[in-house]
């Protein structure tokens, strides 16, 4: 905690969770804030490689510098990372090792994954990372989260089920089976009896695999069950 009793996440990155409001104009604010730390950050990376380009050898004729014993290079370093500390996919980056369940960043990985469930076109204009994304579901996809991030998690799932597929979404299949409960096979269900050709077929889908824990989710397990289902309802 800080002198103030804010946690330094909240102090650097409070701002985000404008990104995933329901009030447009609170998330136009946010998404402001977030083009100006942005910008922070692709200046202090400039700066970082600026210094880094004056430690090459000039002609091959210098002897190499190293880099890391300049203090100037360690200092625009330095301040590459705080300015990417305060902005989004940047401050989830490089997570140190340990439990991601007691990780101070975890609120934050979930506000990331929610925002490009929830607004995936401003995610994807402002923030497109799958990589991140991809990661990010593989490393909370573990069991023994407390209530509040279980929630969260069944409402990423019941989303990413509901809506046309996206980049990176089969990685959810890891989350539903990590935090499968009886709340979330019935959201599955009435997902799988909707209006909605796509919800029936990923809820059925993902269902098929809870009930399966020994079925690999493949790309051709995936195909097999969507030629199978769409030529039985053909």
């Amino acid at each position: 905690m800080d002198a103030d009793g804010t946690h330094p996440w909240d102090a650097r990155l409070g701002w985000a969770y404008g990104l995933i409001a329901d009030d447009p104009a609170e998330r136009a604010a946010a998404l402001v804030r977030l083009a100006d730390t942005q910008g922070n950050v692709r200046d202090a990376h400039g700066r970082f490689n600026e210094m880094w380009r004056l430690t090459l050898p000039l002609g091959g004729k210098e002897q190499w510098r190293d880099p890391w014993r300049d203090p100037a290079f360690l200092q625009a370093y330095e301040t590459y990372l705080e300015a990417g500390s305060h902005v989004l996919p940047n401050a989830l980056w490089n997570r140190p090792p340990g439990d991601i369940r007691t990780w101070p960043g975890l609120p934050y990985a979930l506000l990331f994954l929610e925002w490009e469930a929830r607004y995936p076109h401003e995610w994807t204009l402002h923030a497109k990372k799958w990589g991140t994304k991809q990661s990010l579901i593989r490393d909370v996809a573990v069991a023994g989260h407390d209530e509040t991030v279980r929630a969260k998690l069944t409402d990423l799932v019941e989303i990413v089920v509901r809506r046309a597929y996206r980049c990176k979404d089969r990685e959810y299949l890891r989350v539903a089976r990590a935090v499968d409960s009886e709340d979330l096979r019935g959201r599955l269900q009435t997902a799988a009896r909707s209006d909605d050709p796509w919800a029936r077929l990923h809820a059925g889908y993902v269902l098929r695999l809870l009930d399966h824990p020994e079925v690999p989710n493949t790309i051709r397990v995936w195909q097999n069950w969507a030629a199978a289902e769409t030529g039985a309802r053909g």
